[in-house]
């Protein structure tokens, strides 16, 4: 069915516009022409940096064991690409904290500025475009790839404030995008009308009847489709109403000071509602993009649901002798790649839309941090780590590689959506091309 043909079906139905949102992906409704299978691509952070030796495997090549932090990612070892010696080496004004994470994914400078960091320069925004924007754009300005949002950015626990610390994706430069962490306004931006959370409605009681009548006219892939779509909102909906009991908000609460962060005990839920609506966005088409931000930079959350009390960034900065520290430290890392295997899971069993094998197969996900180690802040060794396919990488692999710019590693994952850049970020930390992860 081509554009023209899609609009002109959808209209005849006379359905609402929060009705449509939910048909929008369906496979039969989809434009032809384009029979290679989607490609998606998901950047998942977290902050404040790793413990390299819980981290990283011992071996290179394809015989690795994983080490206690990736201990949740052992079903997807196969799918799995770890690339130790790869380094941001843009520089720049501001402290490690703030290159870390917006320089992350644009991988140029930030722009001089008044915000202060801890002893030095001050620094601004970043000065360019960041990569899941940078493939975003690429493919809504190609019509068998263009997409409702184009992407989504989801965040969990990120502090109600803006500055270099709290964004990682930018539209261009000076131009951050603050991720959406509360999940009654991402159902609300992907579902439309929503209800006030003090009276929340289920917004499947306004399209049902909608829904119901188009259901006779759909093929049976699309009913079973859309089936699961209204089940994850109806699911979505009881996990909120359930926050909502057990605490007055969904966001972390306000911070008094800098150095006080206490973030909300609903946080895993959260973070799983977070993951579920983002899983169906992607199976309903709305984007091919998307980011997942865990807190932020420089973080002090206090992970309570783990028996952690202390806020993070001061754990990070704790020697290595510290054992408690340490102990804590590997709690909060496995405790994100525990979320990062959810993700994984939930990929893995949902059929890939119009198309064979499941999501997984067709998505990639970078897992990054703004540091590689907290207590001497380097910006060496940043611990990415890729799983998923779709983009001809070869997985299953723990690379140690000889010190490559990061800025490469990005190219590479623009190549892969056929998006053929020159360069990315810094120009001159491009030389050598994509790196090769074939």
């Amino acid at each position: 069915m081509n554009e023209l043909s899609r609009r002109a079906f959808l209209k005849d139905l006379g359905l609402s516009a929060s009705a449509l949102s939910f048909l929008y992906g369906l496979p039969s409704l989809q434009a032809q022409g384009d029979s290679s299978p989607k490609k998606r691509l998901i950047i998942m952070f977290s902050p404040n940096g790793t413990l390299p030796n819980d981290f990283w495997p011992d071996a290179s090549g394809g015989d690795f064991n994983l080490k206690s932090i990736m201990e949740p990612l052992a079903p997807y070892k196969d799918s799995l690409l770890t690339l130790k010696g790869v380094h941001n080496k843009v520089g720049g004004d501001g402290d490690d904290h703030m290159k870390g994470i917006s320089c992350l994914l644009t991988a140029r400078k930030l722009h001089r500025g008044n915000i202060q960091g801890g002893g030095h320069t001050p620094a601004g925004w970043a000065s360019g475009i960041s990569i899941d924007q940078e493939i975003a754009n690429f493919l809504q300005s190609r019509k068998e790839t263009k997409t409702r949002f184009g992407s989504l950015e989801f965040g969990v626990a990120v502090p109600n404030r803006a500055d270099p610390w709290t964004r990682m994706s930018y539209a261009g430069s000076n131009k951050p995008i603050a991720p959406i962490d509360d999940p009654h306004q991402m159902l609300q931006k992907m579902y439309g009308q929503m209800k006030d959370r003090e009276s929340l409605v289920s917004i499947l009681d306004d399209v049902a009847a909608d829904l119901k009548s188009v259901s006779v006219k759909l093929a049976k892939e699309d009913k079973d489709m859309l089936e699961e779509h209204m089940n994850l909102v109806r699911q979505v909906e009881k996990g909120l109403l359930e926050a909502e009991k057990e605490s007055s908000t969904v966001h972390p609460q306000p911070e008094i000071n800098p150095n006080i962060e206490l973030v909300n005990d609903n946080t895993p839920k959260i973070s799983r509602m977070q993951i579920d609506l983002l899983v169906n966005g992607l199976a309903n088409d709305m984007m091919r993009v998307a980011t997942l931000q865990f807190m932020r930079s420089v973080g002090q959350a206090r992970m309570r649901w783990l028996g952690v009390n202390d806020g993070h960034h001061s754990l990070s900065h704790k020697p290595d002798k510290d054992k408690s520290a340490q102990d804590k430290l590997l709690k909060i890392n496995k405790w994100f790649a525990g979320e990062l295997g959810y993700l994984c899971k939930r990929l893995k069993e949902t059929p890939e839309p119009g198309g064979e094998g499941n999501m997984f197969d067709n998505t990639t996900i970078m897992w990054v941090n703004e540091l590689g180690k907290g207590n001497n802040h380097t910006l060496e060794n940043i611990p990415f780590t890729l799983l998923g396919g779709g983009l001809g990488f070869k997985m299953g692999r723990s690379l140690h590689l000889p010190g490559v710019n990061h800025n490469r590693l990005l190219m590479a994952l623009a190549h892969g959506f056929g998006h053929h850049i020159k360069a990315f970020g810094e120009h001159k930390l491009s030389q050598g091309g994509p790196l090769d992860l074939a």
